[in-house]
Formats: structure tokens, C-alpha cells, sequence
């Protein structure tokens, strides 16, 4: 399984229109994209809304199946994701998901805890920490393995995650 996961783009449509565009079996926005929910720029992605989308017709969460995992999509904000994952993590719990894809606090990463995948793609356009512009590719075969690129589509940063 191959996903896409972006977040964070604050009005940049063509970061949108790239990162949308590569092969994958799903393509996700967590939020703040500042578009209209019905703008044909996400028409192909499952997307939440974010702290800076005004458009009521966003969700709040997505959960769907892609190729046997169950994957939540939030924005982060409503999860107090730049203090804890916690809330987050009993919300994975409540929907039973595999993997959980949320942005909101510009930082790149990805762990496994109790077996949930939480996987932070930054932002495509105004990233913290002083780290690159960055979209997630969520690979799921045998082991989950997330790798970071940046708007050029190079690796920033692989994360496998192994079985202890």
C-alpha cells in the first residue's frame, strides 16, 4: 500500500497540484489548505479541515479501509497534537485505525505505538524547526516505512519502522 500525505500548504496550489499528482493508492490533505472544500485542486484527495479553513463542509476526521488498514485523517488542532499525541492516540483507539495522518505543527515525523502508525507530513510551505518544505509517502507491505521529501521530491528523511 502506497499513500501520499500532505499538509499544511496555506494557499500554495502548486505544491498541491505535485504532490497530488504522483502515483499512490490514496492521496491525503491534513488540513489548512485555505481552499474552498469543493476547489477541484483536492477533488482527488480525502481532506480535513484545518485551525485555517473556513469552509464548513471540511471534516474534521476522515477514517477510511486502503488495502486492509483502517487510516484516520485530522488536521491536529482539535487533538492538541503540538503538546501530545495522546488525544490522538486513544482517538485511533476509538476507530480502531492502523494509521493515524494529522498536521498542524509544521514538524515532520512519524512513530508506532501499540502498533498505530502517526505519521506528520510538515508542511508544503512554511515548515518550523528549520527543516524543509515537506509531503509524506506512507509505504505499508511487510513493515510500515515512511519517507519525507521535499518539494523537489528528494528524500529528506526515511523512517522504517521494525518489529523489536
Amino acid at each position: 500500500m502506497k499513500l501520499i500525505v500532505m499538509s499544511d500548504n496555506h494557499g500554495d496550489k502548486e505544491t498541491v497540484k505535485a504532490v497530488s499528482s504522483l502515483p499512490a493508492d490514496a492521496h491525503f490533505h491534513c488540513g489548512d489548505s485555505e481552499f474552498p472544500y469543493d476547489d477541484e485542486t483536492l477533488s482527488s484527495m480525502f481532506r480535513v479541515g484545518g485551525n485555517c479553513d473556513i469552509d464548513s463542509k471540511y471534516p474534521g476526521e476522515v477514517v477510511t479501509e486502503i488495502k486492509g488498514k483502517m487510516i484516520l485523517a485530522v488536521h491536529g488542532h482539535e487533538h492538541n497534537v503540538k503538546s501530545s499525541l495522546m488525544e490522538l492516540y486513544y482517538r485511533a483507539k476509538e476507530k480502531a485505525a492502523d494509521i493515524v495522518l494529522f498536521g498542524h505543527s509544521h514538524l515532520y515525523g512519524a512513530e508506532m505505538k501499540d502498533g498505530i502508525l502517526f505519521v506528520n507530513p510538515g508542511s508544503t510551505l512554511l515548515p518550523r524547526g528549520g527543516n524543509s518544505a515537506t509531503y509524506a509517502v506512507v509505504e505499508w507491505d511487510e513493515t510500515p516505512v515512511v519517507t519525507f521529501k521535499n518539494m523537489d521530491h528528494e528524500v529528506v528523511e526515511t523512517v522504517e519502522i521494525k518489529k523489536i
